[in-house]
């Protein structure tokens, strides 16, 4: 129970650090590197508190390094998925009665954990599990998830915190109920930020969670567990569980206390997920809330007045950087043909400049993609656009997978803007151009909105501000994030909510109040002081 207002300490983002030659983060980073990589860490399940492990168990290996052994983790089944059900449920009154500041204490809890003595264990299970180099690895597993959870916090009391107005006589209260029933959280292999934070946002809102997060990001997912552990988390709130995607699904979407998905992944599956909750509406308590982020085919669209320089830029990191594997990343191009050939020789150089290799090398800016199924995917579209009469290699084009995941960062320049690679989404480190002539602008507007189903991130490189401002608004459904005059990637938290809608998901813009909205469910209450006690009006009288 609470006995006062209580201000949240205000929150500011995690300063990025940035891991030079002999500074104490590097040093700290290299030994936690170290350490994950000298023993095989056991990675259970925790359902109700408990660590959980099985008679199966499934390897985890560095992406870079596919011989090395990093550990195992035990996998699921039905019975788990059934019992970490039942530890939510159990864990639920509990938890929503627990006063919002007691909840918030323990997420900030874990936040300074985070940025302190599991800042450089974090990053180094992200940089080893899922092959991003330290920088990477330092914006996501460590800042963005530190943002998030305090982020989170203050946008929840600023929601507890929207009252309606009362008339005279009456007291109006508007309480934010968590859902009635557990959360899915199923979470990507990409970002240990969303990992992290799409279970602990609907948690601190009053909800229990059932999260399932990729196979490849689990040896992270074991230290955000451990974080939350040590921060205070009661048993039950977030039970973490590894367990074949439609052997989790054919439970929890048939279960009567299902009340919602915070979910990252493809747009397939989320789509499948749409259509099997709809199919089964009529078994839940109450409608349950869908909220998905999903796929993207980003563009940067470039006009003749852009920098070349700033242009190649944010082309090179925007479409290369954690090996293109972010939604948000830099996929297809659309470059004037008179700032073209500048552009062209800026990312030859920087390409040819780039280093690729493990992460334990902090000079390699490319790592490896994250297993070979992704491999096997990114190089067949290399592939076939080598045999394509429609697609010029300008850059990359080579892969091997024999010890690592290895795919060297690879630009396309198409001659037909439907061709495949401007279309679909790779997921990888490939970049298509299409050289479009100055004249044909507005065309190229329009195709940029009508060539993909997606509308994540995109971005505009001009000078001319009448272009800018034209651009934005025709583009304005295109792109759920919109930069100008940068990358279409790297959203921090507090500063640019991320998320997009057509075939990008749902929009519920994660890091803001906006996504806490939809894991509550809220109450209004009207108390009247003096009550009628009979039913006359005045209106009701006689002349």
């Amino acid at each position: 129970m609470s006995f006062g207002f209580f201000n949240a300490p205000s929150p500011a983002n995690e300063p990025v650090k940035e891991y030079r030659p002999g500074s104490p983060e590097r040093e700290a980073v290299k030994a936690a590197l170290a350490d994950f990589w000298a023993i095989e860490t056991e990675i259970p399940m925790y359902i109700g508190g408990k660590e959980v492990r099985t008679d199966h168990k499934l390897r985890v290996a560095p992406p870079h390094d596919h011989q090395h052994t990093l550990g195992y983790f035990y996998e699921g089944d039905a019975q788990h998925v059934e019992q970490a059900i039942e530890a939510a449920l159990s864990a639920k009154e509990a938890w929503a009665k627990l006063s919002w500041e007691h909840r918030a204490s323990i997420f900030l809890k874990a936040a300074d954990l985070i940025a302190g003595p599991y800042r450089a264990r974090i990053n180094a299970a992200t940089m080893l599990g899922q092959s991003k180099n330290a920088y990477q690895a330092e914006i996501d597993s460590a800042c963005e998830l530190i943002d998030f959870l305090r982020f989170n916090v203050h946008y929840a009391t600023e929601i507890y915190q929207q009252q309606p107005n009362s008339s005279p006589g009456v007291w109006n209260r508007l309480e934010y109920r968590p859902l009635e029933g557990f959360i899915f959280a199923l979470t990507p292999f990409n970002f240990t930020a969303i990992a992290g934070n799409l279970p602990t946002s609907a948690a601190l809102m009053g909800n229990t969670v059932v999260w399932k997060p990729a196979y490849s990001q689990v040896l992270s997912a074991k230290v955000i567990m451990d974080v939350l552990n040590e921060a205070g988390l009661p048993a039950g709130v977030i039970n973490l569980i590894f367990v074949d995607g439609p052997i989790a699904g054919e439970i929890i979407f048939n279960h009567a206390d299902f009340a919602g998905i915070h979910f990252t992944g493809s747009t397939g599956v989320f789509q499948q997920i749409w259509g099997t909750i709809g199919a089964n509406i009529h078994k839940y308590k109450s409608y349950p809330r869908i909220v998905g982020e999903t796929g993207g085919k980003d563009f940067v669209l470039v006009h003749e007045s852009a920098n070349a320089d700033e242009v190649a830029t944010g082309l090179v990191r925007g479409a290369f950087e954690y090996q293109g594997q972010k939604c948000s990343a830099a996929s297809r191009a659309y470059v004037p043909s008179t700032l073209w050939p500048e552009v062209e020789a800026k990312i030859k150089l920087y390409l040819g400049e780039i280093k690729m290799g493990g992460t334990e090398d902090f000079t390699n800016f490319i790592n490896a993609v994250i297993d070979e199924r992704a491999f096997k995917k990114i190089t067949a579209y290399i592939d076939e656009a080598k045999k394509s009469d429609q697609v010029t290699i300008i850059a990359g084009g080579n892969y091997d997978g024999s010890k690592g995941y290895f795919i060297e960062p690879t630009v396309l320049k198409v001659d037909n803007p439907a061709y495949r690679t401007m279309c679909e989404e790779i997921f990888g480190p490939v970049l298509s151009v299409y050289v479009y002539e100055p004249s044909d602008f507005d065309k190229i507007i329009e195709t940029v909105n009508t060539t993909s189903p997606y509308a994540l991130t995109g971005s505009i490189f001009a000078k001319d501000r009448y272009i800018i401002d034209h651009v934005t608004s025709k583009l304005q459904n295109a792109a759920g994030n919109f930069y100008i005059n940068d990358k279409p990637t790297g959203a921090v938290v507090g500063q640019q909510p991320f998320g997009g809608a057509r075939a990008s998901g749902t929009n519920d813009k994660a890091g803001s109040a906006l996504n806490l909205y939809r894991w509550v469910s809220a109450r209004t209450i009207k108390e009247t002081f003096v009550s009628p006690k009979h039913y006359n009006y005045p209106f009701l009288q006689g002349e």
